[in-house]
């Protein structure tokens, strides 16, 4: 099997290229290889390439920026996922995409299941809606969110450096979703695809947290870790009070369900994936 691999230099591209089954040959594509803001060299690119999967994990994920750029998002999250999708359905291929929990409102009173409704809120929720739209009918979707990765751009390295700075940290305690391990994702990615999986399939670590609730486990596992050598005072506060230019759903949390029923296994919970983070934070010094 013949794998691409888009946005290969991202926590989820670099955890996909690190966990490549032995019986898949898979290759990493950036940006400079393949720019997906211009459809015009997709279809040339894949016809050469003579591709059985892309991994689409290449995304415009500047959520805020995104109000500010919509064309550029959309052109990255749904254009260039439509190409994608109709070059791959004329070579054979399949397409293999990641999407996320901000296609939906956040106003749902249980974990949302692959087939609810969505909502997006924002620019970046509806572009990624757009792209999922854009898919074929073989196509497998898996929805995430709150992904973290050592040496990546994220809440949990952002945690770090403010904890190491100041004192007090403020974090949005309204915000309920899952948080989720790159490595472990791309885990499930494989295993769906090794599965012949079809359709749209839910992933996140087993539990439920606030960001708050997330910054509180950060301190206390990077503490135990040596990480962190003092404890701030971690302030819950409203997402009123921590305004974006973006909209976040309230309300996150993916089922996941249908995933484990397929895999036969049960996620790890977000806490147990945290610290294997923070041990690979500590060991990249």
């Amino acid at each position: 099997m013949k794998v691409l691999v888009t946005g290969a230099t991202g926590q989820v591209g670099r955890a996909l290229l690190a966990s490549v089954p032995e019986q898949v040959s898979a290759r990493g594509c950036t940006r400079a290889e393949l720019d997906l803001r211009d459809p015009a060299a997709i279809a040339p690119f894949i016809a050469q390439e003579r591709l059985d999967i892309i991994i689409n994990a290449a995304a415009y994920t500047a959520v805020d920026k995104a109000e500010d750029e919509p064309a550029e998002a959309r052109a990255i999250n749904a254009t260039a996922v439509a190409v994608l999708a109709e070059a791959l359905s004329a070579s054979g291929g399949r397409l293999v995409h990641l999407s996320t929990d901000f296609v939906f409102d956040g106003l749902s009173s249980r974990a949302y299941q692959p087939d609810d409704p969505r909502n997006p809120l924002s620019v970046y929720g509806q572009t990624k809606a757009g792209g999922e739209d854009a898919l074929g009918r073989n196509a497998l979707l898996v929805r995430t969110g709150w992904v973290y990765a050592a040496g990546g751009s994220n809440f949990v390295r952002t945690m770090l450096r403010l904890m190491r700075e100041g004192d007090t940290v403020r974090v949005v305690a309204d915000q309920i979703g899952a948080p989720t391990f790159a490595r472990g994702l791309a885990k499930v990615v494989w295993a769906l695809v090794g599965a012949g999986a079809q359709g749209t399939f839910h992933h996140s670590d087993a539990g439920v947290a606030s960001w708050y609730d997330f910054a509180v486990a950060i301190q206390e596992e990077a503490l135990v870790l040596g990480l962190l050598a003092n404890p701030v005072t971690i302030v819950p506060v409203a997402s009123a009070d921590f305004p974006t230019r973006a909209v976040r759903p309230a309300f996150s949390l993916l089922d996941s369900s249908s995933t484990r029923a397929v895999l036969g296994e049960q996620a790890t919970h977000w806490r147990v994936n945290l610290r294997h983070m923070l041990r690979e934070e500590q060991a990249l010094g």
